[in-house]
């Protein structure tokens, strides 16, 4: 008989265990949800809500993506505008300069197929695709360099589609576009 009652005993806490387990599971699964709704809100890491298109067949010829156009810009407002295409197998332009501690717009487009746009360091990844421009807001912190490579699989010279971005001081950037009106790393 007193084997039966340990039994039930043990049955008891069995049970009671399997319910503080099952209970710290679910609030650990609620913490994670409430974790990544909280970080697509607050980052407003959610769709474009305007899309814009580009002709992949012109990019090179006419319009807002033209060569003299790509690079650093600084805008009326302060703001610098960043313009760049991804195609196989390069970014152009290669190497974009930009300042640290300035509101950055960055506006690039894919000449040919999809590719990757990658800052290391950052928070910034998105697609280029072929017929539409991707914008993304970045402000930088600090000065230093960061790679860029393309991270879609767009052929087969994709490892060596690399870009750079090199963050200036905010004064030395300014310096730097009095003597040109676009700027970029590679001359």
């Amino acid at each position: 008989m007193a084997v039966e009652t340990d039994h039930g005993i043990g049955e008891a806490v069995a049970a009671r265990i399997e319910r503080r387990w099952a209970t710290l599971s679910i609030v650990i699964v609620g913490i994670l949800v409430g974790m990544a709704t909280f970080i697509g809100i607050h980052q407003a890491t959610m769709p474009q809500g305007r899309v814009e298109t580009a002709d992949p067949r012109t990019l090179h010829l006419s319009g807002e993506f033209i060569e003299s156009n790509l690079g650093s810009a600084v805008e009326a407002d302060g703001s610098v505008t960043v313009r760049a295409i991804g195609q196989q197998y390069s970014f152009t332009p290669q190497c974009v300069v930009v300042p640290s501690e300035t509101p950055i717009n960055l506006r690039a487009t894919s000449a040919d197929v999809v590719h990757g746009l990658l800052i290391e360091g950052t928070n910034i990844n998105t697609m280029l695709v072929p017929g539409y421009v991707s914008v993304l807001p970045i402000r930088f912190k600090a000065v230093g360099e960061h790679v860029m490579p393309c991270q879609e699989f767009c052929g087969i010279g994709h490892q060596g589609m690399w870009g750079k971005v090199q963050v200036v001081d905010k004064t030395a950037f300014l310096n730097m576009t009095a003597a040109k009106r676009r700027l970029t790393c590679v001359d």
